[in-house]
């Protein structure tokens, strides 16, 4: 099969919209720019010695934003929303990669600098990620298309956020929180195109999470 007719097939699951290159490269600079912002809070929150007394501080205790920007969901939400909503499958892949590269150095660096401590085998697992997420944002880019190709993403997608977002076993399903469940339900707003295609999207999902999920404790 050729590069010509493997193109066409997949223009045909989701085509591609036309940008200048001007564009291409705006886009890429404010998802750098929002990825080193967001590691940056990340990891001042993640560092922030919270103190009930202060009221600022409350919210953050009970929403407990720092170990949920600290957890995958968030990230997989955000990447998913950039993924999505680029251009072409190609641009999606750019975008995500140049977001994670952005959040993870700016996290990493603020923890050396003003935390004193290098965790470097910690962010050896988001580095790990940053490598992917080229290729999973290429698929997620046409998760939003349609046929068949596009459900079996959208069910693998909802499969990675049901077990990021709820705790799962095979006689037990518990929601980790209300930022957790609002995450979930930004996915599915995201990948919703038609009441149909949402609902066997997030059976398939869901049955699947449940597979997944002896495994995905180890992850």
């Amino acid at each position: 099969m050729t590069l010509g007719v493997i193109k066409e097939k997949l223009d045909k699951i989701r085509p591609p919209k036309t940008m200048t290159r001007k564009k291409d490269v705006a886009v890429v600079v404010l998802v750098l720019c929002l990825g080193i912002v967001l590691g940056i809070i990340s990891k001042y929150l993640d560092a922030l010695g919270l103190d009930s007394t202060v009221w600022w501080h409350r919210p953050l205790e009970i929403l407990d934003l720092g170990n949920f920007f600290s957890d995958f969901a968030i990230w997989l939400l955000i990447a998913l929303l950039i993924a999505v909503f680029s251009a072409t499958a190609l641009r999606a892949a750019l975008n995500v990669l140049a977001f994670f590269v952005g959040m993870c150095a700016a996290y990493h660096m603020y923890t050396v600098v003003f935390c004193g401590f290098n965790p470097s085998s910690y962010m050896m697992i988001w580095y790990g990620i940053t490598i992917l997420s080229p290729i999973m944002a290429f698929l997620c880019w046409y998760a939003k298309g349609s046929g068949a190709v596009a459900v079996i993403l959208d069910i693998g997608i909802m499969a990675v956020f049901f077990l990021s977002c709820f705790s799962i076993g095979f006689f037990y399903l518990a929601i980790r929180g209300i930022l957790y469940l609002l995450t979930f339900a930004g996915a599915v707003a995201v990948l919703y195109r038609t009441p149909k295609q949402i609902i066997v999207s997030l059976l398939g999902g869901f049955l699947l999470s449940f597979l997944l999920s002896p495994v995905w404790i180890y992850l």
